[in-house]
């Protein structure tokens, strides 16, 4: 039983209680890890609450979908009205977003049968910073791993999958049991490509330098707004290790 985090979840096209968003121990993405997913956070303002760069977060979503050909009925413009909607039946002005596209019970064996569809969820909660508060005050220490990111040829990498994050699970892990707060992983050449779960950034002598999409690492939507805003303020960006 998980711990209530909030009293509704949006599913399928409907509000359901939390307690109530369920699914069958047999459904394929528990044993094959057919989900994509995002991470959205919904930030208070004083014109109200406000979701980071929303559209672009369900776009990526329906893209990943795509990518792996997991068929979702709902455009951008619904899914993002559905994140919305959760918001507001929550009471919620601040808050992590989670969308969630997995493939259920339709049997066992890889490949999903003919004409298949997926169930789509979103949920929405009060979450505070990923690594913690005092990581944003303190910065933290992190730790190159020995495991490396997979090819972008094996899986891919522009896809938020949730059996991606088995990988992140080991690079984190293994930080985390050396006395680390975050692990660092190379890419099969050994350059730096990316965090456990986060894009990575370097300041040297005036310039921003980040990981090219080469080196394996998640095309970040907030790595994105990075280089934007770093570009504004006329500071030159680099991709390239």
């Amino acid at each position: 039983m998980t711990t209530k985090k909030a009293d509704f979840i949006w599913s399928n096209g409907e509000m359901i209680r939390w307690e109530d968003a369920k699914v069958h121990v047999m459904s394929h993405a528990l044993h094959y890890g057919t989900s994509v997913f995002e991470g959205i956070r919904c930030y208070d303002s004083h014109k109200g609450p406000v979701v980071f760069r929303h559209r672009e977060h369900m776009q990526r979503l329906r893209d990943s979908a795509k990518i792996y050909r997991f068929p979702v009925s709902q455009s951008v413009d619904e899914l993002m009205e559905a994140c919305r909607a959760v918001l507001r039946k929550n009471n919620l002005t601040s808050a992590y977003i989670r969308p969630l596209v997995f493939v259920g019970d339709v049997g066992m064996g890889v490949n999903p049968p003919a004409g298949y569809t997926t169930d789509v969820i979103i949920a929405a909660f009060p979450w505070g910073a990923y690594l913690g508060a005092e990581a944003l005050e303190q910065g933290i220490d992190a730790m190159v791993s020995s495991w490396n990111r997979v090819a972008p040829n094996t899986i891919p990498t522009a896809a938020k999958a949730g059996g991606n994050y088995l990988s992140s699970l080991l690079v984190g892990s293994e930080a985390r049991r050396h006395g680390y707060q975050e692990g660092i992983a190379l890419d099969v050449n050994g350059y730096i490509s990316e965090g456990a779960g986060e894009n990575l950034f370097e300041v040297k002598d005036g310039v921003l330098f980040t990981p090219p999409f080469t080196s394996s690492a998640l095309p970040g939507i907030t790595r994105d707004a990075i280089i934007k805003l770093a570009q504004d303020l006329g500071i030159e960006v680099r991709e390239q290790v």
